[in-house]
């Protein structure tokens, strides 16, 4: 097996600034919806880029991303640009980019941490180093397939996407309006698997400037324990080598199935980012 080697400031750079592009690509799409329904603003300070919706509350879609060492003198107008919009945001601190000047001045202003989320990525370059058991495709959980999910099928995309975590079904329209507007927009790539033809479980591929960035995963509960995102992410993987991507990145909770999945597939931790949010 190949030495495990740490990711230098320079390859973490990278990263993060995939996941920047896909976040601004989709928030970019959903602003271009008529009328910008959602209330969708993006706003670059300096090299961070801060993300808002007044429809759409959640940490996701009201975070800042990619802050450095050195930036303080951003941050008060970052948090004046969410307090007039009525907003607490969630601040992403990268390890190895940023240091304990930002984090002081977060405490100033009345941050504090409020968790943490980990990013994977592969070398595609590197011959595969495995830990991923053979998967049954057919066998005692089913027939397992997988396939593009079809532009009349965001609804389904929506409803996997609700229904695995737990939102109530009314979200399930929503959901589908932001999300179809990525459906044939260039780069993006829905995925459906399903255990004996019944819909089971979903995943999108962003593939940009030589990087693939698995994202918005999930698995309905009465389907999990079957192996299916593990033969998403294989599907997954496979596209973005014949895209010639030369990097694989993906975003997990430390320790979840899905960290293990990734881990299985050959992905390693990037880093382990911080997020800081204003006190209530």
């Amino acid at each position: 097996m190949a030495d495990y080697i740490l990711p230098d400031a320079s390859l973490i750079d990278e990263i993060e600034r995939s996941e920047i592009a896909y976040m601004s690509d989709r928030m970019t799409a959903i602003r271009a919806r008529p009328g910008n329904p959602e209330g969708v603003d993006i706003r670059e300070f300096g090299g961070a880029v801060a993300y808002y919706s007044e429809t759409m509350p959640w940490a996701s879609f009201n975070t800042v991303k990619g802050l450095r060492a050195g930036d303080e003198s951003l941050l008060a107008d970052i948090d004046a640009f969410y307090r007039e919009r009525g907003r607490r945001p969630q601040i992403e601190i990268v390890p190895g980019l940023t240091d304990n000047g930002l984090t002081r001045k977060l405490g100033e202003l009345g941050y504090e941490l409020a968790g943490y989320h980990t990013t994977l990525y592969r070398d595609l370059s590197e011959p595969l180093v495995s830990r991923e058991p053979a998967l049954q495709t057919v066998g005692d959980r089913g027939e397992i397939t997988n396939r593009v999910l079809l532009d009349e099928e965001i609804d389904l995309y929506a409803a996997i996407q609700c229904r695995a975590f737990g939102l109530p079904e009314d979200g399930i329209r929503p959901v589908a309006t932001n999300n179809g507007v990525l459906l044939g927009r260039p780069g993006w790539t829905f995925w459906l698997a399903a255990v004996d033809g019944r819909p089971a479980a979903a995943g999108v591929l962003h593939l940009r400037d030589g990087i693939a960035s698995c994202t918005f995963a999930a698995t309905l509960p009465e389907f999990r324990g079957k192996g299916l995102q593990r033969l998403l992410l294989k599907r997954r993987l496979e596209e973005a080598i014949s895209g010639s991507c030369r990097l694989m990145v993906g975003q997990c909770v430390f320790l979840s199935q899905s960290h293990r999945n990734m881990e299985r597939a050959g992905m390693k931790i990037g880093y382990i980012r911080s997020a800081w949010t204003a006190r209530s």
